[in-house]
C-alpha cells in the first residue's frame, strides 16, 4: 500500500489503497439500494398484476385458484363487461362517469383558481379571518357533513341527480385546492399585477391574462387530482343516486356482486380494468405539471 502526499499544500498524506476499497463499498450500497427499492415497488404493484391477471381467468379460478398468471386465459371476460348488465350498456357507465369528472374539473379549477387569487392578490377587510375558516374545512371529515348535506338536497328535490354531486364544485367547497392556488399564486411577483394596473387593466383583466396563464401548473394539477378522485369516487355516488341508468362506473361495478346468486367476477374484473385506462392516461399525459404545481405550491414570494 502507497501512500501519497499533495505538495505544496500541507494536506496529510493520502493512501491509495483507500480510495480502491470505497468504491466497491459504494458499488454494494447502490446496488443494495435499487434492489431495495426495485423489491418495494414489487410489492405495491402487485395488486396491480394481480387484476391483469384476474382479468382474463375464468371466473371460478379467479378465487379458487392460488396461481399469479392465469392456466386458461380467455378474453369472454372482456366481452361480458362490454355487453353491459340490467340492459345498460357500458359506454353508459363511461358516459356518466366523463360527465361527472369532466364537469367536477371544470367547476374545482375555475372556482378555486378565482377564490385563490382572491386570498392571495386581493387586500380586503376579514381576509385572513376567512382564510382561516377555510382551512379550518380541511378538519372535517367528509362524515360529519353527509346527514346535513342530504337533507338539504332532499328537502330541494335534487336526490337522484348530479347537482349534489357537483354543486360543491363550482362554489370553491375544495378548500385543499383553493390553498394550492393560494400558495401558488404568492409565488407569482406583485410587479406584473402593478404593472398591468398601469396600463389601465382591471382585477378581470389581470386574472385572465396575467395570473391564471402564470398557474397553469396549479391548475393542471387540480384538474388531475380532481379527476381522478371524481372518476373512483363511490361513496357520494351511493348515496345520492338510486337509478342505475345514472350510475358511475364505480357503482356499476357492485352491481356485478350478487349475494343472492352467482356473481361475475370475471366481468367485475375487466371492467376494473377498463374503468383504470382512463385515469393512467389521464395522469401519464398530465404528469410533469403535477411534479412543477405540488413543487413549488409551498413557496411564496
Amino acid at each position: 500500500m502507497t501512500t501519497t502526499e499533495v505538495p505544496g499544500t500541507g494536506t496529510p498524506p493520502r493512501t491509495a489503497g483507500a480510495g480502491r476499497s470505497a468504491a466497491p463499498r459504494r458499488r454494494w450500497g447502490s446496488l443494495a439500494w435499487h434492489f431495495g427499492a426495485l423489491a418495494i415497488l414489487a410489492v405495491l404493484l402487485y395488486p396491480v398484476g394481480w387484476l391483469v391477471a384476474a382479468s382474463f381467468k375464468p371466473s371460478p379460478s379467479i378465487l379458487g385458484s392460488l396461481h399469479l398468471l392465469p392456466t386458461e386465459p380467455t378474453v369472454a371476460n372482456y366481452q361480458r363487461a362490454a355487453d353491459g348488465l340490467a340492459g345498460i350498456g357500458v359506454l353508459r357507465f363511461f358516459g356518466n362517469s366523463a360527465l361527472l369528472a369532466g364537469l367536477s374539473v371544470a367547476g374545482t379549477v375555475a372556482s378555486s383558481a378565482l377564490a385563490g387569487y382572491a386570498f392571495a392578490r386581493l387586500r380586503f377587510r376579514g381576509r385572513g379571518t376567512m382564510f382561516v375558516l377555510m382551512i379550518s374545512t380541511l378538519l372535517l371529515p367528509f362524515h360529519v357533513l353527509i346527514i346535513p348535506q342530504y337533507a338539504v338536497f332532499q328537502r330541494l328535490d335534487l336526490v337522484d341527480t348530479y347537482l349534489p354531486l357537483l354543486v360543491g364544485k363550482f362554489l370553491a367547497g375544495e378548500a385543499f385546492f383553493v390553498f394550492l392556488m393560494v400558495q401558488f399564486m404568492r409565488t407569482i411577483p406583485a410587479e406584473l399585477d402593478e404593472s398591468a394596473r398601469i396600463d389601465g387593466a382591471g382585477h378581470w383583466a389581470t386574472f385572465w391574462h396575467i395570473v391564471l396563464p402564470l398557474s397553469r401548473p396549479a391548475l393542471v394539477t387540480t384538474a388531475i387530482f380532481t379527476f381522478i378522485w371524481t372518476w373512483n369516487d363511490f361513496f357520494g355516488p351511493l348515496i345520492y343516486l338510486s337509478t342505475p341508468e345514472k350510475y358511475p362506473l364505480p357503482l356499476a361495478l357492485q352491481l356485478y356482486i350478487d349475494q343472492t346468486t352467482v356473481s361475475d367476477y370475471g366481468a367485475l374484473m375487466a371492467m376494473s380494468m377498463l374503468a383504470l385506462v382512463p385515469v393512467i392516461l389521464f395522469f401519464l399525459f398530465f404528469q410533469r405539471f403535477l411534479v412543477q404545481g405540488v413543487a413549488t405550491s409551498g413557496l411564496k414570494g
